[in-house]
């Protein structure tokens, strides 16, 4: 599933190819993704401009100047592709997105200047609804959302205050997302690794300077997956059709077996299951 990095660069790719347009129309091709789409969906689009494209987490925001807000989730496999159909397009605008079966473009937002954005998911894991911005505090998915794992409110002090008398292993306090917004499997491996803390440890015991080596790391690792264009796993690709390459720089993750590219650690790296998920570490240099 796309975590922040995915997102954000899906995000970025749409900024150009959306906003401070207008919707003309907006095709939805069956009744529902993961749940049925609002109310008058198409309708309530259509017509309105896209002001703003912001993310929260792993959603992506896009406010209309009606006053509603798009709210959207890629699940497991949605993507947007970007098309732009007329001689309006200059050369280097937009970049085409790789081809992908028409039978699961479940919405096509066409815009002002000949520009269609397909959302494509071949899994109907991801969604989107629509709500009135000023609501926005009080929406179910993102009321409770922790800081953002690169904003000013996430820090050692913040964590320390967050994972306090919780007995549940770090790795799965991570990724509780009322804790810290955004994360998920692949990022909270390779941040545990990177401060060298096992995903076994109790949450409650990584207050204090352990909680200041944990912040800086998912910190970095972040910011390096966004520059980076985020992590292509299966299905994910940015809205240019491109890949993420953020995989090449892996320490732990789905390399089980390899030797830890810790500096002076003789481990290699291991898999357990937790909760149901992979988790790779080393248990060598992480404690």
């Amino acid at each position: 599933m796309p975590e922040l990095p995915e997102v954000e660069t899906v995000r970025r790719g749409l900024i150009p190819a959306l906003e401070g347009r207008r919707l003309l129309a907006v095709e939805v091709n069956r009744p529902n993704l993961r749940f049925a789409f609002p109310d008058r969906f198409s309708e309530r689009l259509t017509g309105q401009r896209i002001e703003r494209i912001d993310r929260r987490a792993k959603y992506l925001l896009l406010r209309l100047d009606g006053g509603e807000t798009m709210i959207g989730h890629l699940g497991m496999s949605g993507r947007f592709s970007i098309e732009v159909d007329g001689a309006e397009a200059q050369p280097g605008d937009f970049v085409y997105a790789a081809p992908a079966k028409p039978k699961h473009d479940h919405v096509v937002f066409r815009a002002e200047g000949g520009v269609v954005v397909r959302y494509n998911d071949p899994r109907r894991f991801g969604y989107m609804d629509l709500f009135p911005t000023e609501t926005e505090a009080g929406h179910p998915v993102l009321a409770a959302l922790g800081p953002e794992p690169h904003g000013n409110d996430f820090s050692g002090p913040y964590l320390s205050t967050a994972l306090a008398g919780r007995r549940t292993p770090i790795k799965a306090a991570l990724l509780d997302q009322s804790i810290v917004a955004g994360l998920g499997n692949i990022y909270v491996c390779e941040a545990l690794h990177r401060a060298g803390i096992s995903p076994r440890r109790a949450a409650a015991s990584i207050p204090g300077v352990r909680a200041e080596r944990l912040a800086t790391a998912v910190r970095a690792v972040i910011v390096e997956a966004i520059e980076a264009g985020g992590s292509s796993l299966k299905d994910f690709a940015a809205t240019d059709g491109s890949l993420g390459y953020f995989q090449h720089r892996f320490r732990v993750y789905d390399r089980l077996g390899t030797p830890c590219p810790s500096d002076g650690c003789s481990g290699a790296i291991q898999r357990i299951v937790q909760s149901g998920r992979s988790t790779w570490f080393c248990s060598t240099c992480q404690r």
